[in-house]
């Protein structure tokens, strides 16, 4: 039975802080550096300095949660929903009520190619190099171009350090009687990681490894189909620096990613249902580099790109005949630079280009499914301009100027400024107001334009539709941050974005053909997204740090005058952290949602849920940490025989693993 909203299990979190008030107030209080970001300026600032709010999640947080992908480690920051991607296996992430095609997903800054030619699947990425990931949310286009619209995520991987050291980490689960063996205990799903790296002070190199064994799981093991997907994944990746002091530095970095699937499912043709199977074989080869350099008259310069190649095989069977066979292959090449000027007075100049080309052939049992002639491509060239503007000890100003010409859609300009006022900095208390006024531009995507989707074994097609306009959008973000030190910060966001034509699948327009719905995309509207987020930070003594965050959202197709679907309006996440002892730790971490619209003709919601995930973890002197997990706690599970219920995919799953540490690791 589903879980209402207002009943959820997450109640029980406060009551943790009474625990270790007592037993642990003598133990020394510990200082958390803050971490220092680069999305929102594209140059290094600490976080509690910079105009534009950031939310990051830190490799501390990724190691205590036991985070394995880029999905899993997203999950907990407030305010974001995770999607399955459609027709695959996979997640999306939808923030502030706008789409996963609304924003962009970066590793150091550079793209990475979306899994669909649409969305980047956020669990094609393995998180053994990441050392931190920073979110910021709104129109960012002035800084980072299309597909900013709604927001960035950068993926900051980690550097090798001086010396030689690594870890190396095992862990095996369980999902229980869904086990695709049917068997309880045994090690359903299976991962294994470790990382390599040092060097000298000048020359460093890494080496890192990560593979991921998921068998699958069914509610009924002993019928054919599985409502989790079988997959196999593993990335590794080598990564070489030169630095040269405070001059500047050189980097390249080589990474190689496959994954194999598996779905199972029935599909019912009178009399009786007929067994389906879709398997999807992925490579990714993915080759960057870079260089910073500081001039001796104070400019320094930067250029990165990278080139990345992105093959998927999906051959389809009925009844263990193949009836599709469909090949993708996208190529995706970017290349910038940026020049930040020496200070003049109490401003600081930045300038820079990028170039940008994606290809995308696709072909469906030998034939083409692109609605063009061997492949589809685009290319865009962009300028943009960003001045730091110091006002005052108090105030500061960020303006940013973007111009985009695409090789299909012509010429964009986007502007956007951001404010940061200090407005309180005494008796420990510190106050900072922050707001952001931008503009949003996307250009459709490949997929949009020129895909023809066949998923007519399941009833519908989706066309392409090569006349699309581009999206863009206005967004406002006005908040502020009181903290106290690292004891206690208190946030509050208040949002609004505004888009013009919106592009959608047009669901009122589509043609039944032979028994076959065909849908296309459209500009179809105009949209309107608006909330408020806000967040509490506490350590509640040395030995136990809280954190809660609820995130409201309205939403509103302004054509129809309808709230948008899958955009639920309220999202809460909370957080406890408890050292039981100076080498044991207990973390929960609990993720609720209200009902959301899922279909605007039937007005068909999918309920309410609430998850609760536990990680303790347990240091064996410096180099070994022993660890447990239960995810999802109170085993809330969809019902899938409701189409319109889209809770969680998979129960309760519990695991163990061990990692060890060693040289400059420890």
């Amino acid at each position: 039975m589903p879980v209402p909203f207002h009943r959820s299990p997450v109640w029980l979190l406060p009551l943790l802080a009474a625990l270790p008030a007592h037993a642990q107030d003598g133990e020394p209080a510990t200082t958390t550096l803050k971490p220092v970001v680069v999305t929102a300026t594209r140059t290094e600032r600490a976080i509690d300095e910079t105009p534009v709010r950031t939310e990051v999640v830190t490799r501390e947080e990724m190691e205590r949660t036991h985070a394995r992908t880029l999905k899993q480690a997203l999950e907990n920051v407030p305010g974001l929903q995770m999607r399955e991607v459609l027709g695959k296996s996979g997640y999306e992430l939808s923030l502030q009520g706008l789409s996963a095609d609304q924003v962009l997903v970066l590793i150091d800054g550079l793209p990475i190619t979306a899994s669909t030619s649409s969305t980047v699947d956020l669990s094609q990425y393995l998180l053994t190099d990441v050392e931190r990931v920073e979110v910021v949310k709104g129109a960012s286009s002035a800084q980072y171009g299309s597909s900013a619209m709604g927001g960035v995520v950068n993926v900051i991987t980690r550097r090798p350090a001086a010396g030689f050291g690594g870890t190396a980490a095992v862990d095996a689960g369980s999902h229980g009687r869904q086990n695709d063996n049917g068997k309880n205990a045994s090690a359903n799903n299976r991962h294994a990681r470790f990382n390599l790296g040092g060097g000298t002070e000048d020359w460093r190199l890494g080496l890192s490894g990560d593979w991921v064994d998921d068998a699958g799981f069914g509610l009924h093991p002993s019928e054919y189909p599985r409502q989790g997907d079988a997959s196999k994944r593993q990335q590794f990746a080598a990564r070489g620096e030169w630095l040269a002091g405070a001059q500047g530095n050189a980097w390249a970095e080589a990474s190689h990613y496959t994954e194999a699937d598996t779905q199972r499912y029935n599909l019912y043709v009178p009399p009786a249902n007929v067994p389906q199977r879709k398997l999807e074989d992925i490579t990714r080869e993915r080759l960057s580099g870079g260089a910073t350099w500081r001039f001796g008259n104070g400019v320094r310069a930067q250029v990165k790109g990278v080139h990345e190649d992105y093959d998927s095989h999906s051959p389809g069977y009925s009844n263990n005949v193949l009836a599709t066979d469909r090949r993708s292959r996208q190529r995706m090449q970017h290349l910038g630079t940026q020049f930040e000027l020496p200070a003049w007075g109490r401003q600081l100049w930045m300038v820079g280009t990028d170039w940008h080309r994606e290809t995308l052939a696709q072909t469906s049992n030998g034939l083409s499914e692109l609605g063009v002639a061997g492949s589809a491509q685009r290319t865009s060239n962009e300028l943009f301009v960003q001045n730091d503007i110091l006002l005052s000890d108090t105030w500061e100003v960020l303006l940013g100027l973007r111009g985009q010409h695409d090789s299909d859609f012509g010429s964009h300009w986007a502007p956007k400024v951001s404010v940061r006022g200090s407005l309180l900095d005494s008796g420990g208390w510190k106050g900072v107001l922050r707001a952001s006024l931008g503009q949003g531009y996307r250009v459709p995507n490949l997929k949009e334009r020129h895909y023809l989707f066949d998923h007519s074994t399941l009833g519908y097609i989706v066309v392409g539709n090569p006349n699309l306009k581009p999206e863009s959008s206005t967004s406002l973000q006005l908040g502020g941050t009181l903290s106290q030190g690292d004891r206690l910060s208190i946030d509050a966001n208040v949002f609004y974005n505004r888009v013009r034509d919106l592009i959608q699948t047009d669901l009122a327009n589509a043609t039944v053909t032979n028994g076959i719905a065909a849908y296309t995309y459209d500009n179809v509207s105009r949209a309107r997204t608006s909330g408020l987020e806000t967040g509490v930070n506490w350590r509640a003594t040395a030995a136990l740090q809280l954190s809660a965050a609820y995130t409201y959202t309205q939403t509103r197709d302004l054509g129809t005058g309808l709230e948008l679907t899958r955009r639920p309006q309220s999202i809460v996440r909370l957080g406890a952290d408890w050292r039981l002892q100076g080498a044991t730790t207990l973390s929960l971490r609990a993720r609720a949602q209200s009902d959301e619209l899922v279909d605007t003709t039937t007005r068909a919601r999918s309920p309410a849920w609430a998850t609760l995930d536990l990680a303790l973890n347990h240091r064996v002197g410096r180099a070994t940490t022993l660890f447990f997990g239960i995810n999802n706690l109170t085993n809330r599970q969809r019902d899938f025989g409701n189409t319109s219920d889209y809770g969680p995919i998979a129960g309760r799953y519990v695991y163990v693993g061990a990692k060890v540490a060693f040289g400059n690791a420890l």
